[in-house]
């Protein structure tokens, strides 16, 4: 028994070396990925801070070569211009202020009037005056606001004779480019100061140890000391064990990455909890099967167990390996056949959706034409009696022997004629269900199509159209049907808006900007009461009861714009009345011609 003991212990301290082996090895070599994708997430980072901060560096050597700015350096021009032109580039760059200098430093002109100091002793300017782009950045007195300077000399020949000089809040570009990314990235200057982060609980924090004085262009107010840490290496990896918070990693490695082009350096702190759960993975897979190989090999070397009851007891473990075996496939099965139902189940909801989406589409057509049917049945009854009119008196006519008046009879029944056959035309266009993919379609005709279907409702209505048709054809991507119900449902929701009102008018105009085409439909009624829920299903102002007050024209209208890739957008115009935008992309082919 003693033997059996020691050597069951010896055992165990193998084991329990052999697997931390295992763990620390894993450990290592898990670090490598983690290395990697963290240089990458700096690099990326770094480059996005570069690329912003650069478009300021480019913005300010643009301007050292603009003639109004030169006029003014030269003194050859009123500030005030210049003035102009800095305020309309800060405005228009996002930047706290553009200011103009002379050689001696004297700001002539600013987008901020109130700057008239001298920055002779600035860094940045310093830098400019010996004809090369100068750069600096430093806290605001007083507000504590970080900001870069980006400088620009204004060259006559080899020497400058003034400069431009960009200041840009940090703060925007952080927000824009990059803050909150899922690693702790953070850029130190060359005074040891964290002047760039996206967590705000490392900024303005000192790396410097034992650093006595506050860094030229900080406020010391500001400034703290970086958070304590402990540094050791593993496998060439820089690891650091941090106590800065619940956003920052406690255990993490630190990489970093050097960047001339602002004078700072890019650092990274990537958590190792994915490498410790790897390594604590694989120490424990090799602690069970050397556990389980040893126990097995006991139980082999036990000489007073008789055959039959190692045999028994090797049957017996084969049988629970085989049990957990059977019993893991098992359940991998059930997911695997949950989880194909689920997705059979999801792709039957969709082809539901989209079927039900296609009949309220549909349904709305339908229901349109219903709306409109009187109207329609006046619209061909008055051409069919007035052929019956022309027939008889062309018989007639005839008779007497006056072809010439006959055969007026008979053009005026060709005319009438096509006039029923572009009314059926077009209804039986509005009223099919279009499965066409997205095609390049006439904007211009759609309307037109669009009016005649209503034309009806809107007479009924006396409703005034105002829709001047432009010179050329409009394209633009979309389904032509799709595109006539889109138009109708507007029109006929801007006819019924204006039900009970002596003024009735709507306005149709398109217009074109780039590769967006925008389609107008104004009406002259009392406008919307609540714009943030026209397109919701189901939402209407109409009484109710009526057939057209379900609430669903302007909900399929979105749908359909949305399907197209365009936009709807309805709001209440300044004069009066609502207005509906449509907002298409133009065709290519447009585009091209």
């Amino acid at each position: 028994m003693t033997r059996n003991a020691l050597g069951i212990m010896l055992f165990i301290v193998v084991v329990t070396g052999f697997s931390a082996i295992v763990g620390w090895v894993g450990f290592t070599t898990a670090l490598q990925p983690i290395a990697d994708r963290g240089r990458a997430d700096l690099s990326l980072a770094a480059g996005r801070l570069t690329s912003g901060l650069q478009q300021f560096r480019q913005a300010a050597v643009l301007l050292a070569d603009h003639p109004d700015l030169l006029a003014v350096a030269a003194a050859q021009r009123d500030p005030a211009v210049a003035e102009a032109v800095l305020l309309e580039a800060s405005d228009k760059l996002g930047t706290l202020e553009i200011f103009l200098t002379d050689a001696a430093g004297q700001v002539l002109a600013s987008s901020t009037p109130e700057h008239n100091e001298n920055v002779a002793t600035a860094p940045y300017f310093e830098r400019a005056m010996q004809g090369a782009l100068g750069s600096y950045h430093a806290q605001l007195s007083g507000t504590g606001q970080r900001v870069f300077y980006f400088s620009a000399p204004m060259l006559e020949g080899a020497a400058a004779f003034g400069a431009v000089v960009v200041k840009v809040d940090l703060e925007a570009v952080e927000e824009s480019d990059w803050r909150g990314g899922a690693q702790a990235i953070y850029f130190v200057d060359e005074a040891g100061v964290v002047f760039v982060s996206n967590r705000s609980e490392l900024l303005l924090r000192v790396r410097q140890e034992g650093a006595d004085l506050t860094p030229a262009g900080y406020e010391s107010a500001t400034l703290q000391p970086f958070f304590d840490f402990s540094a050791y290496s593993v496998a060439g990896h820089d690891l650091w064990v941090v106590d800065a918070g619940r956003y920052i990693p406690v255990r993490a490695l630190h990489l970093v990455q050097p960047l001339p082009v602002i004078g700072m350096t890019g650092e990274v702190l990537i958590s190792t909890a994915q490498a410790e759960r790897i390594a604590l993975l694989q120490a424990a897979v090799a602690a069970a099967l050397c556990l389980t190989f040893g126990a097995i090999w006991y139980v082999a070397t036990m000489r007073r167990n008789t055959l039959s009851e190692r045999l028994a007891l090797e049957a017996q473990t084969n049988a629970r390996l085989e049990a957990r075996v059977i019993e893991r496939t098992h359940e991998l099965s059930e997911v695997n056949l949950s989880l194909r139902n689920e997705i059979k189940e999801r792709e039957e909801a969709e082809l539901r959706l989209k079927k039900a989406q296609a009949d309220l589409v549909q349904a709305g057509k339908l229901s349109a034409l219903g709306e409109m049917s009187a109207g329609i049945s006046h619209e061909l009854n008055q051409p069919l009696m007035a052929i019956q009119n022309f027939a008889e008196n062309a018989e007639v006519f005839l008779a007497r022997g006056k072809v010439d008046v006959a055969g007026s009879n008979l053009n005026r029944i060709s005319d009438l004629a096509r006039r029923m056959g572009r009314i059926i035309k077009n209804l039986r266009a509005f009223s099919r269900q279009e499965s066409e993919p997205i095609s390049d379609v006439d904007l211009c005709a759609v309307v037109e199509a669009a009016l005649v279907v209503g034309e009806s409702r809107l007479q009924q209505g006396q409703v005034t159209i105002d829709w001047k048709r432009p010179d050329r054809p409009v394209i633009v991507r979309g389904g032509e049907v799709r595109l006539q119900q889109v138009v109708l449902n507007l029109v006929t929701n801007a006819a019924d808006a204006m039900e009970g009102q002596e003024n009735k008018q709507i306005i149709i105009s398109l217009s074109q900007q780039a590769d967006k085409v925008f389609l107008a439909v104004k009406d002259s009624g009392p406008g919307l009461d609540d714009p943030e829920k026209i397109f919701d299903p189901f939402y209407t102002t109409k009484a109710v009861g009526r057939a057209e007050g379900m609430g669903l024209g302007l909900s399929i209208s979105y749908g359909l714009v949305q399907s197209f890739g365009g936009q709807i957008r309805g709001r209440n115009h300044a004069g009066g009345g609502a207005i509906f935008t449509v907002e298409l992309a133009a065709s290519k082919k447009e585009e091209t011609a």
